[in-house]
């Protein structure tokens, strides 16, 4: 398996929320969530340093249990981060440090995946291209902005008062049935995932997977800028930073594309090429 990484942060910031990390046959993208300003976490702790611990923690998990499913690493490296957060930190709290997940481990004769939240895996496989996605928070999303759109709005109503309802609303559904699951305190979180396999060998093997936190994948999903084929292709000819770079510029000259409130998002981009003389294909 050939790796190919880029990451970056929004433009104007320092700190990228985003985490991208190869330990052996495992390769991982985290997104951690963005804490809205004026927004309490009860944690001394940000979404940066959260997914600097959980991929850490995973790494741990994975080389002390390389045969066990991405669920239960993942499960155990959730646990991890919680000792590391020392009893500091309410991590009952609503806003409490979170992070999707997107893994994918080679392993013998097939590739394991697992996708938690919304950063998704497209898998090239078979002359067919997959996506593997976690449409829950979304769909919750989708049902936060009906509810909110049911509040009357007061004569002092304002867009920054409604988008702290909405903030306040999707808290109270991460990490709860009929709402979207995503890594923060609740190692539960990790069995709630989207996973499965694919081959290596043989006619439907593997040849590339890409790996994507939603910065990268608004590229498709929000400017229409490609097709999730042309996305892998683009990806494998010019490079993960080549699309991060068409995705700043469809957020300076696109912006009324954005389904999101921030107008620009750290991206990460992992592109995995498996050798066709190895796999059989």
């Amino acid at each position: 398996m050939r790796v190919r990484s880029a990451s970056a942060p929004a433009p104007g910031r320092d700190a990228n929320e985003d985490l991208v990390f190869r330990f052996g046959p495992l390769v991982g993208v985290l997104d951690g969530a963005t804490v809205p300003e004026g927004f309490d976490t009860g944690c001394v702790h940000g979404p940066e340093w959260y997914v600097r611990h959980l991929a850490a923690r995973i790494g741990l998990a994975e080389a002390a249990r390389p045969a066990a499913t991405l669920m239960s690493n993942l499960a155990a490296a959730i646990l991890g981060v919680r000792a590391d957060h020392a009893d500091r930190c309410d991590l009952d709290h609503p806003g409490t440090p979170s992070s999707t997940v997107c893994l994918l481990r080679e392993g013998g004769d097939r590739a394991d995946y697992l996708v938690l939240c919304d950063s998704p895996l497209v898998l090239d496989a078979g002359g067919r291209i997959t996506v593997v996605t976690d449409d829950r928070l979304d769909a919750a999303m989708a049902d936060l902005r009906r509810t909110v759109a049911t509040v009357p709005a007061g004569p002092s109503e304002d867009r920054a008062t409604r988008f702290r309802q909405a903030v306040a609303v999707q808290r109270e559904r991460m990490n709860r049935t009929h709402g979207y699951w995503v890594a923060a305190a609740d190692p539960d979180a990790a069995y709630h995932a989207v996973t499965g396999s694919v081959p290596l060998r043989g006619p439907g093997a593997l040849r590339r997977a890409v790996l994507l936190s939603d910065g990268a994948s608004s590229a498709v999903e929000q400017f229409g800028l490609l097709d999730w084929a042309g996305l892998v292709d683009v990806v494998t000819a010019e490079g993960p930073g080549a699309l991060i770079g068409r995705v700043r510029a469809a957020e300076r000259d696109l912006p009324d594309r954005l389904r999101r409130h921030k107008r620009a998002d750290d991206a990460s981009v992992v592109l995995c090429e498996f050798d066709p003389g190895d796999n059989g294909a």
